[in-house]
């Protein structure tokens, strides 16, 4: 049932932001009237409106600072990074859409703007990797920004932007007493959209040289190092931390043994065995035809996995986005993770399913937390109930690693 939006797609991508309003990430009535705005359009009036609204917010910010009100300025700046990250993911998809750069450069230049109008300031950075770079965002506890503290290094999942996990948990952890470190790796953000740098199944890669980064700074405690994962997330920080010994904690948000298992029901649909799901790639290119068919008369699986999957594996067709898919696996990594990890499984939401399977196959101490739709937050990634996602999985982190 649609919420603010009449199309169902863009109902889905416009409230991610109601997940964001204890946050400061947006207000109710302010995603009602986007909504509006929107009425019947199409994608282009979506992120049109989208757009608007956050350049209302940005002059207001202007305005604010001119007059000295910089509290005020970097909540409204802040918040128009969150406005201007919803409105482009109609858009995704190679060639990359000249609209989606645009915004996504005003969402990082008002993030920038707001964190930079912080006490202390706070600067974007880059994490080296294999002659690019990572951006990055060391997010100080609140008011202990000077003090030695735990760190929570989050990471992203397919489609969520720095910007995004700063809302969704960042601050939350902030306020708790975390530092947080934000990142995006290759097929994320930044390194997507502007370097064209595609999603790589071997996160352990990628988190070394950012646990690299985040023990040169003072105030982190390396003994008390935390990593969550939320979305994909939820496959990448525990195949991280599988490679990662100096990790002290592992979130995932929710748990995924990998990609290909969760095409496993939408391929029976389509009279698939469970045998030959298993390996995808190789099906015949009839069978292949016919499973694109279907996701070409679908919105939502046409933009999950053509607009969105294709171009961030770097693909141009089914049988090789498969075949890459099939590479994002724990099968033989999943007992390599040693330190405490916590899994997320929310009632209704289909890529929580594999949550208990792969909870049952850890092998270092575990914890197994489940979100119901009467507590509105059965949906994915919790995004109804957010707060108490967040409440729930810091005091796990809270008691895990000792912090009082």
């Amino acid at each position: 049932m649609a919420i603010a939006f009449k199309n169902e797609l863009h109902d889905e991508f416009g409230t991610w932001p109601l997940a964001y309003i204890p946050y400061g990430g947006a207000d109710f009535g302010e995603i009602l009237a986007v909504g509006r705005a929107v009425g019947d359009g199409d994608d282009g009036a979506f992120h049109n409106a989208w757009i608007s609204a956050g350049d209302r917010l940005v002059a207001e910010a202007t305005e604010c600072e001119e007059n000295g009100r910089l509290s005020s300025a970097r909540e409204l700046c802040l918040r128009a990074s969150a406005f201007y990250a919803a409105s482009y993911h109609p858009l995704y998809g190679f060639p990359v859409d000249p609209r989606l750069l645009a915004a996504f450069r005003k969402q990082t230049e008002a993030f920038d703007r707001g964190l930079a109008l912080s006490d202390p300031p706070v600067h974007a950075l880059q994490i080296p990797f294999e002659g690019a770079s990572m951006p990055a965002y060391l997010i100080p506890a609140s008011g202990r920004a000077d003090r030695v503290r735990p760190l929570l290094i989050l990471t992203n999942g397919y489609d969520g932007t720095i910007t995004d996990m700063y809302f969704a948990s960042a601050v939350a952890a902030s306020r708790r007493g975390y530092h947080c470190l934000l990142f995006d790796g290759p097929g994320q953000g930044a390194m997507l959209y502007e370097q064209g740098i595609h999603l790589r199944p071997d996160w352990e890669t990628v988190v070394k040289p950012v646990v690299d980064f985040a023990v040169d700074f003072p105030c982190v405690d390396p003994s008390r190092m935390a990593l969550s994962g939320w979305s994909l997330g939820g496959y990448l920080a525990p195949r991280g931390a599988s490679g990662e010994p100096r990790l002290a904690a592992c979130i995932a948000d929710p748990a995924r043994m990998g990609m290909v298992t969760s095409f496993g029901g939408f391929l029976a649909k389509l009279g698939i065995s469970a045998a030959a799901a298993s390996r995808p790639s190789e099906l015949d290119e009839q069978t292949l035809d016919r499973i694109m068919e279907v996701i070409s008369a679908n919105r939502k699986l046409r933009w999950s996995i053509v607009q969105r999957g294709f171009w961030a594996h770097g693909v141009d067709n089914l049988r090789d986005y498969l075949r890459s898919a099939e590479q994002f696996t724990m099968e033989e990594r999943i007992g390599a993770i040693a330190c405490p990890t916590l899994v997320t499984q929310a009632e209704d939401d289909p890529l929580s399913e594999e949550a208990s399977i792969f909870f049952d196959q850890l092998r270092c101490p575990k914890t197994l937390l489940h979100f119901s739709a009467a507590e509105g937050a059965g949906d994915h990634c919790e995004m109804g109930n957010r707060s108490l996602l967040n409440r729930r999985t810091l005091d796990w982190l809270d008691a895990t690693l000792g912090v009082g």
